[in-house]
């Protein structure tokens, strides 16, 4: 294959082609030394880092979409591995047969020169005057072809400075998106969070509500099964706290002495009437009762009836008589 065609071919190709890019342009060539090394032989094992670091491209993602480009617009056929053992097939096509040959008509013969002989020269003395002329002065071509050569060098630099920035400016556009999307996300994450809390702070406050208006308008049972009824349910009678003399008189018709009503009283009278302090007591008559049976507990050992006098003493007693 004559790779110099192929190359002419391709250029010829490229300046036709709106599509493509110096970054497309200098993948290709990445590719086509890899075809040069296995002496253009289809298809080529190729190393993303490889050709990255030949074709001075720094981006993956600008990697893959100029190999993608230059696989949909015919230039090459690009088939991946996904293997990281494995590397990816890139087959290239030879376009150097695209090149149509010249007509004969403009062939030119094989003894003529490549470098066409200037028409007009410096004028001769003889046929020089003092006045203007209305020709254009002849620009000598050896310097014509190298300043418009020179001038084509720094248009190519230039373009080629520009195709780099604007790159740069893509790529880091692309990561400011990217940056504001993620930040994006989690404002809209923790936004969906402060939601979901106050719906669950409006959800327990409204089930607490539910729960006391349930515990106002119904039956509510304490922890050993017994059902208590409510407040506005407790009647009257049992509902009124007892005065003294009612508890006198009840302690006297159970044959217990006054002193153990007026403590009952005065005990209850403190707690508010609650039993065990949380509860409001509901029958103080049952509360009497367990006060009659338990009163025998707290009598002191001076007024048990059936305990040994000598065991007692008294503050006054001298220790320093014999027993």
């Amino acid at each position: 294959m004559n790779y110099i065609k192929h190359l002419t071919g391709f250029f010829e190709k490229v300046v036709l082609d709106k599509a493509l890019n110096p970054t497309h342009v200098s993948l290709y060539m990445a590719l086509f030394q890899f075809w040069n090394c296995n002496r253009f032989k289809n298809p080529i094992s190729i190393n993303r880092d490889e050709v990255m670091r030949i074709s001075k491209i720094s981006s993956k993602a600008t990697y893959h979409k100029c190999l993608k480009n230059l696989h949909s617009l015919g230039y090459i056929n690009y088939e991946p591995s996904y293997n990281p053992f494995k590397g990816s097939h890139v087959i290239l096509f030879n376009f150097s047969e695209d090149l149509k040959p010249a007509p004969k008509s403009e062939r030119k013969p094989k003894n003529e020169p490549l470098i066409e002989p200037v028409s007009e020269q410096a004028l001769n003395k003889s046929c020089t005057s003092d006045e203007t002329s209305t020709e254009q002065a002849v620009v000598p071509s050896i310097n014509y072809i190298n300043n418009t050569n020179s001038s084509n060098e720094k248009n190519v630099a230039n373009l080629n400075e520009q195709a780099k920035n604007v790159i740069a400016k893509n790529e880091a556009i692309s990561e400011i998106n990217n940056s504001d999307l993620e930040n994006e996300k989690i404002k809209e994450e923790k936004s969906s969070a402060k939601k979901e809390e106050k719906e669950m702070q409006n959800f327990n406050s409204a089930f607490a509500n539910s729960i006391e208006n349930q515990i106002k308008n119904s039956w509510q049972k304490d922890v050993g099964g017994f059902v208590i009824p409510i407040e506005a349910e407790v009647s009257p009678l049992k509902k009124a706290k007892p005065t003294i003399e009612e508890v006198k008189n009840y302690f006297q018709e159970n044959n217990f002495p006054e002193l153990e009503a007026q403590k009952f009283f005065n005990y209850f009278s403190s707690v508010g009437w609650l039993v065990g302090g949380k509860i409001p007591m509901i029958n103080w008559q049952a509360a009497a009762q367990n006060w009659m049976i338990n009163a025998p507990k707290f009598i002191s050992n001076a007024e048990q009836p059936n305990r040994p006098k000598h065991l007692n003493t008294t503050t006054d007693k001298n220790y320093a008589e014999p027993l």
